[in-house]
């Protein structure tokens, strides 16, 4: 069996219990990938732009509802951007709202998930990301 690539992942994300959750998530499922955090799209731009975060195997786990700049508009943001464009991202939210994944996708998310609110499903979920993502050859 073929070793999974370790994955440098982005989790943008202004909720501290749901970045905890990720983290503890990342440890019970022994996911070895680099996890860098930013608290808005603001933050997560200047991480990129910086070289903060490795450009290769780079994965976003984006929330949409952030203050300064949301999820939304970091979309648009980085899918403007030559250097960012190709990125793939993942949203990773509690909006259920239709207009929210319509958009998401239109900005070329490459999924949409919602988040879970049991600890065993935030677990199965990260783990799933993680074996899926580090099989995908990425840009």
């Amino acid at each position: 069996m073929v070793p999974l690539k370790m994955l440098n992942i982005l989790l943008v994300d202004d909720d501290s219990v749901d970045v905890m959750n990720v983290q503890r998530a990342f440890k019970k499922s022994n996911i070895q990938s680099a996890l860098y955090v930013a608290s808005d799209g603001k933050q997560a731009l200047d991480m990129l732009h910086e070289g903060r975060v490795p450009s290769t195997n780079r994965l976003i786990l984006l929330d949409l509802n952030m203050p300064r700049m949301n999820g939304l508009e970091f979309l648009r943001a980085i899918r403007a951007d030559p250097d960012l464009t190709c990125t793939p991202v993942v949203v990773l939210t509690t909006s259920n709202d239709d207009r929210d994944r319509v958009q998401s996708y239109a900005h070329h998310v490459a999924g949409y998930l919602l988040k879970p609110v049991t600890s065993p499903a935030f677990v199965e979920l990260m783990t799933a990301l993680n074996a899926y993502w580090a099989r995908v050859e990425l840009p």
